[in-house]
């Protein structure tokens, strides 16, 4: 019996801790975050598919005058169905959204591990082209760029990429700091381990707390900077379907016809207030298990 009972609590000492995601979903903010930004997803993706089973139209069909009220929302500026433009805008700026995201986390997070890792010279290099980079307000050089390149979707995903990544590469510096004297590290550069095999194997899976935390907030600026690029004709260009076109398009007749710019504002400010309970709940739910860590 006293071995059962040794057996058992050994069995529940060592069960791994919840991980960062199950206690991200077990905060109330954190299930609100999901389900907020989920419904905001799921209308961007399915929208484009449903759309005309829904209104009967498509997104550049002209159905009517200008700003009137036939319809679920009525028209747009050209006479467009608003709720066929609605639907079939938000698929591009989530998309953009998320791989400007994932291509600032995976330039920051690799600069910022090398730079904590290697140390010396390369370190001093990499942190200081941060600091220029970030010196540059994001806005403008992102309207410098797409002034040069051109108004192109790769272009939005490069440019806000880039503007990410000196933010990320800072918190990945700082949590790689954190990492490399632990004892796993060390016994892995004991046995001669090639380096970017131990960033990949021994210190990205450790810092994925801080990541995922920059990963949430990068997203949400990501949303907004795509929007405001589009809202001031240097996203996505006319006849396409875009929320943030949307609200430069419709705001001259905000009072006779409001709804060309109150659906995208409001899916905007869904998605980001979503976004940002997620990142919260994240924060708190990895600074959770750094205290457990420690003990």
């Amino acid at each position: 019996m006293i071995g059962t009972e040794t057996k058992t609590q050994t069995i529940q000492e060592t069960k791994a801790p919840p991980g960062l995601l199950r206690r991200m979903l077990a905060q109330r903010q954190g299930k609100i975050g999901v389900v907020l930004a989920g419904v905001v997803v799921l209308v961007a993706f399915l929208g484009p598919v449903l759309m005309t089973l829904i209104t009967g139209y498509t997104s550049t069909e002209f159905v009517g005058r200008p700003f009137q009220h036939d319809g679920v929302f009525g028209t747009d500026n050209l006479g467009r169905d608003i709720l066929s433009r609605f639907l079939d805008g938000g698929l591009q700026l989530v998309i953009y959204a998320a791989l400007a995201t994932l291509l600032g986390m995976a330039l920051g997070a690799a600069a910022g591990m090398l730079a904590a890792y290697q140390g010396g010279w390369l370190d001093g290099i990499i942190m200081r082209g941060n600091d220029v980079l970030l010196a540059i307000p994001q806005l403008v050089f992102a309207l410098l760029a797409i002034t040069v390149l051109g108004p192109q979707g790769w272009v939005l995903v490069v440019v806000i990429g880039i503007t990410h990544a000196p933010r990320i590469a800072r918190v990945a510096r700082s949590a790689t700091l954190a990492v490399i004297t632990e004892d796993y590290v060390a016994a892995a550069q004991m046995y001669a381990v090639p380096r970017w095999k131990i960033l990949l194997r021994e210190v990205l899976p450790n810092i994925t707390g801080p990541l995922m935390v920059e990963l949430g907030l990068r997203m949400t600026y990501s949303i907004g900077a795509i929007a405001s690029l589009s809202f001031l004709g240097l996203g996505l260009q006319p006849p396409t379907a875009d929320w943030g076109l949307m609200i430069n398009e419709n705001r001259i007749a905000l009072i006779i016809q409001p709804w060309g710019v109150v659906l995208p504002v409001l899916a905007i400010a869904v998605l980001t207030v979503g976004t940002n309970l997620i990142t919260d709940s994240l924060a708190r739910a990895s600074a959770h298990l750094n205290v457990k860590d420690t003990k």
